[in-house]
């Protein structure tokens, strides 16, 4: 491909990745090089802390695509690399390996990285994170010999850590700081509601607790809370949180914030330079404010949407965000964006655990929590998309159907 353009894509992840396809399938025919710190071709990882765990999905399944097709569509994979700088006067980014790679255009999608927790005897074996597939491939080995199992923070992967780890038959405490889990996600009564669904299913949840080490010989033996409260363990997951992944950024002059800044466009502060998925902070024509979503689904649509704009085709993404979560045999789902929302509309039974909350601001619906109602999620997401006034009566009544208020 002499004299044809090159475009550089450091993060060979699901935004990565799709992008990557993307520009294939759009017809680009110039050079496409796919940069990855992991040694593993692009892979899905919402299916780490659930099948995988469990043992239920195979690993061949967590892969976007087979060898074969970067092969046979020229996609350079350049894996077990990590980028290390980048050098907008020169259009290239530096790899750890030495090489500087040359672009014309440049898509950031390095993602994000587990926080650690920064207390005595965090660097003891038997503690673990879970991030990529080399993290899950140790922490599934861990858990077919594990009996006790602690994990530190309630939040989304902590929880479908915990339900994994229940499933395979280990006694499961979480621990987390905050007074109820997933507040900051889907509020302080829906949160209840999860934190229910783990005890009734044995998990030992405690709440409103912080944790000052761990203790161990040569592995972790025990967890230890501020009020020296010990907990005794096999192994403990630690899942307090990511932050984007942007050191290897620093010097560049590109405009950080939470993540990379990007527009409605995926255009960065550079020229030709854009950003997707975890690691982009991008303004939202729909909601009026900057967001950087931490979800599957985002990454996945927000890699089409970069490589479109690379391609020249100029299309605002403003999606509604959606994500799911499946934890025992529930499937969570949440679609919209429920910050500034001044009261919240349920449709169903909390109590028997099928039943639909709305976060409305005034008579609009913002966002909306599903649990065991999956038609009713996507109707609420044409109405977040809508935006049409809407009764709170008439959307509660669970006789009107909810597909023709959105119409």
């Amino acid at each position: 491909m002499a004299g044809a353009e090159t475009y550089v894509i450091v993060g060979a992840n699901l935004a990565g990745g799709r992008a990557a396809e993307a520009l294939r399938a759009r017809g680009f025919a110039g050079r496409i090089v796919l940069v990855g710190e992991e040694p593993d071709r692009p892979y899905e990882r919402p299916p780490l802390s659930k099948g995988y765990l469990q043992g239920a999905y195979p690993e061949e399944k967590l892969f976007l695509r087979p060898q074969s097709y970067y092969d046979e569509y020229a996609i350079e994979l350049r894996l077990g690399v990590r980028a290390t700088g980048l050098e907008p006067a020169e259009r290239s980014v530096a790899l750890a390996s030495g090489e500087r790679l040359r672009y014309d255009k440049l898509l950031i999608a390095t993602g994000t990285q587990a926080r650690r927790l920064d207390v005595p005897g965090g660097d003891l074996e038997g503690v673990y994170a879970l991030r990529t597939l080399r993290d899950a491939r140790r922490l599934a080995a861990a858990l077919q010999q594990a009996q006790r199992v602690v994990v530190v923070g309630a939040g989304f992967i902590g929880l479908e850590v915990a339900a994994s780890a229940r499933v395979r038959g280990c006694a499961v405490t979480v621990l987390e700081a905050a007074a109820v889990p997933l507040a900051h996600a889907v509020g302080a009564e829906l949160g209840q509601v999860c934190a229910a669904i783990h005890r009734d299913h044995g998990v030992d949840l405690r709440v409103s607790c912080a944790v000052q080490g761990f203790r161990g010989s040569e592995r972790v033996e025990q967890v230890v809370l501020a009020d020296s409260t010990a907990i005794a363990c096999d192994i403990v997951v630690v899942g307090v949180g990511v932050t984007p992944a942007v050191a290897w950024l620093a010097g560049s002059g590109i405009a950080l914030e939470n993540g990379v800044l990007v527009n409605e466009y995926t255009e960065t502060s550079l020229p030709d330079v854009y950003a997707a998925g975890d690691v982009a902070n991008w303004w939202h024509p729909r909601w009026g404010q900057r967001l950087r979503v931490e979800h599957y689904d985002n990454a996945q649509h927000q890699g089409l949407a970069a490589a479109r704009t690379m391609l020249g085709e100029r299309e605002p993404y403003a999606p509604v965000p959606y994500f799911w979560s499946d934890q025992y045999d529930l499937t969570l789902q949440y679609v919209g964006y429920a910050p500034g929302s001044d009261r919240m509309v349920v449709r169903g039974s909390v109590a028997a655990r099928s039943f639909t909350a709305f976060s409305l601001r005034g008579d609009r619906v913002r966002a909306a929590f599903s649990l065991g109602r999956p038609r009713e999620l996507m109707a609420a997401r044409q109405l977040i998309r809508a935006q049409k006034p809407v009764d709170a009566a008439v959307l509660a009544d669970e006789g009107v159907e909810l597909r023709t208020l959105a119409r």
